[in-house]
């Protein structure tokens, strides 16, 4: 009897041990829909802003008109730049510098050299106007965009309207080698039956050709509202987004913000806090285990070993950042009156933000990547634009209301997401990590090769990636 009593004992408790959790799997999963049907998903609010010169007008409504716009130079511009080229004072650097200590100085010699005798500003003019340019202003500020459309349309194939944002000490430019690829797929080696896209390329406000904010607290928020309004007002209702960088804040706000009105949401960079007791406790286990807290063998080469790769790299490459976010006019002054030193400040970036292992080269790998041209008209956008210090300033804005950049990441994105993860990232965001925030990711991609500036370096992959993601998100 005793036997018996354990055996139907050990019956009931196996019984229980399937019913009772697929009982509370289903209460809570009732309780999960209720929540979720009678709850609004929250959002940022939209507000309203003014970033003109004195106090907002009280009567008249803002011109609302879209106005062509071009590039332009002139002889006295480029004469200007001559004579301060040909004042550049030398350091020279410590034996064995190559780029540790910053850009190598004799590197920057030829840089320089090239600049003055070689580089054809009127040239690189004409390439940066063959796409159609921009101006509308909205909250009391010129707005700079360029919108190209595809030439050609396959049959019965719908054109998908696409919003990029660049990021610093990026620009607009960077969007140039992957544009026809994204207008024009057939053309350029991809899929005919991929989608087509119409792309429009904003400059963040003080950045570039955009009119700088005349207020204080201009942030990602302000520009995410402004960049819907573009939006709105080019006659979209829904569109895709895709950033980098603060591009990638940015279009993140976006979503947050109207997730209505965004079909889908495409990053190169996911910027997620690494705090609090649960996510330390991963981070050490995942050295071991990576599998037990939801890392692939991927992850864990990418952020391990965890210190050296996320904090003394990181602070090794974020100097710039601490200056930008608290005294950006104190440094940008002598940026925006010398352009060596502006060249140096900026392509410095390109370096090791493309290649770590760059760091340890005599020309930081610039040219393996990038032709000079390319990137010597980067840095001109600045330099012409006298746009250096109120790039600088969209840091001091950002970080002063949230010192680390979590703030937003309490509103979770439910739009469509696709993340394109590059192995020379400043920072890898794993997967389960993106999904504290992005709730809908749809595709997650390792990429072969690249980094921080994807589409400048790798646009082909990018396009690609963009692609399989938007084709994903039509299907849904």
């Amino acid at each position: 009897e005793s036997i018996l009593s354990r055996i139907r004992s050990f019956e009931y408790s196996q019984k229980n041990a399937v019913l009772v959790p697929a009982a509370a799997l289903g209460v809570g999963g009732m309780l999960l829909y209720w929540l979720r049907s009678g709850r609004k998903i929250k959002t940022i609010e939209m507000g309203d802003g003014w970033w003109g010169s004195g106090e907002r007008p009280l009567k008249g409504k803002e011109d609302e008109s879209i106005r062509p716009f071009k590039i332009e130079t002139s002889d006295k511009e480029i004469e200007d730049l001559h004579r301060r080229l040909d004042q550049f004072r030398f350091t020279p650097h410590v034996e064995g510098a190559a780029f540790h200590y910053g850009f190598n100085s004799s590197y920057l010699r030829k840089v320089v050299a090239y600049w003055r005798n070689q580089f054809d500003w009127l040239k690189q003019v004409e390439v940066l106007n063959k796409y159609p340019h921009f101006h509308t202003t909205i909250e009391g500020i010129d707005i700079h965009f360029i919108h190209v459309k595809p030439s050609y349309v396959p049959h019965g194939r719908a054109v998908q309207p696409l919003l990029m944002v660049h990021g610093w000490p990026g620009s607009f430019y960077e969007f140039y080698k992957i544009i026809p690829l994204l207008t024009e797929p057939g053309r350029h080696g991809l899929n005919e039956g991929d989608v087509v896209f119409e792309v429009i390329c904003p400059s963040i406000p003080g950045f570039g050709f955009s009119e700088a904010p005349h207020q204080k607290e201009f942030d990602s928020i302000a520009t995410a509202r402004i960049f819907h309004k573009l939006m709105n007002r080019l006659g979209f209702k829904e569109y895709y987004l895709q950033g980098g960088d603060w591009g990638s804040r940015i279009t993140t706000n976006m979503a947050q913000m109207l997730p209505q009105s965004v079909k889908g949401l495409h990053l190169n960079v996911v910027f997620i806090a690494q705090r609090g007791l649960g996510r330390m406790i991963s981070i050490m286990l995942g050295a071991y285990v990576p599998w037990l807290i939801g890392l692939s063998r991927e992850d864990a080469q990418r952020i391990y070993p965890f210190m050296q790769k996320n904090v003394y790299d990181v602070l090794r490459e974020s100097g710039y950042l601490h200056i930008q976010a608290t005294k950006p006019d104190t440094a940008g002054c002598g940026l925006n009156d010398s352009p060596v030193g502006l060249a140096a400040y900026i392509l410095e970036k390109f370096s090791t933000w493309t290649d770590k292992s760059f760091l340890h080269k005599d020309d930081g790998g610039l040219e393996s990547k990038f032709s000079l041209d390319e990137l010597l008209t980067n840095v001109m956008i600045y330099w012409v634009t006298s746009s250096i210090v109120s790039s600088m300033r969209f840091y001091k804005e950002n970080f002063s209301k949230d010192p680390d950049l979590t703030a937003h990441n309490r509103v979770s994105v439910y739009v469509p997401t696709g993340i394109a993860a590059f192995p020379q990232e400043i920072l890898h965001t794993p997967r389960v990590w993106a999904k504290d925030v992005y709730k809908n990711i749809v595709t997650f991609s390792y990429m072969p090769r690249g980094g921080h500036f994807a589409a400048f370096e790798e646009p082909k992959l990018l396009a690609q990636d963009i692609m399989q993601f938007v084709r994903k998100v039509e299907q849904l």
